[in-house]
């Protein structure tokens, strides 16, 4: 479905598709067969708040981007000394991943290129947001968000911070981007490389 809603990006050599592990991949990997251009990875990490993991203060992305939401820090008092822990512990993983799903390929030049963020859904949007500052620091020309579903108020913050957001359903009522779909299964590492390995001899 999302891919219908971007046809008009179908066959444009400047277009690579980017998936936000894990769920992204599989989205972007339907993504990227409907247009017909390129599939990859962008690597983006939450920041979860020391005890409350789940909650996001921030997150990390490829190309050293950090972006920290002082409303939670301010609510849970956090310090820099509570944050490092944290900060170092997912550039860990975010170097793991990328050594994992990349397999010694460089990442894709993004300058001048038209970059479809792809995600299976956003709950805070902080990782989304993480990935439109990376991706526009890596110079690409236009970010497009894809994703299933969102809350009505982060569909419209991304709509002020990407240049084109794509959302199938933004309901006000929003619980859990699970609750959105007939099958949510939790992908794991081997999964991701095995969509990314298919799109790319699908790609050659």
């Amino acid at each position: 479905m999302l891919g219908a809603q971007l046809e008009a990006y179908a066959g444009r050599n400047d277009v690579i598709v980017l998936g936000l592990p894990r769920g992204g991949v599989a989205v972007g990997n339907e993504i990227a067969r409907v247009l017909r251009v390129p599939l990859d990875v962008f690597l983006v990490r939450k920041l979860g708040v020391p005890k409350f993991a789940e909650l996001a203060m921030g997150a990390i992305a490829t190309g050293g981007v950090e972006t920290l939401n002082p409303d939670v820090i301010e609510e849970f008092r956090l310090t820099r000394g509570e944050i490092e822990p944290v900060l170092r512990a997912e550039r860990s993983e975010l170097e793991r991943r990328e050594e994992a799903f990349r397999d010694g390929r460089p990442a894709p030049d993004l300058r001048g290129r038209t970059v479809i963020l792809a995600d299976d859904g956003i709950a805070t949007g902080s990782t989304m947001r993480a990935a439109i500052a990376g991706t526009r620091k890596l110079g690409a020309a236009r970010i497009v968000v894809a994703v299933g579903v969102a809350p009505l108020s982060t569909r419209l913050i991304l709509g002020s911070e990407a240049d084109e957001v794509f959302c199938l359903m933004a309901p006000r009522d929003f619980r859990a981007v699970s609750l959105f779909f007939d099958s949510f299964p939790q992908l794991t590492d081997a999964d991701v490389c095995a969509l990314l390995s298919d799109a790319r001899q699908a790609d050659t």
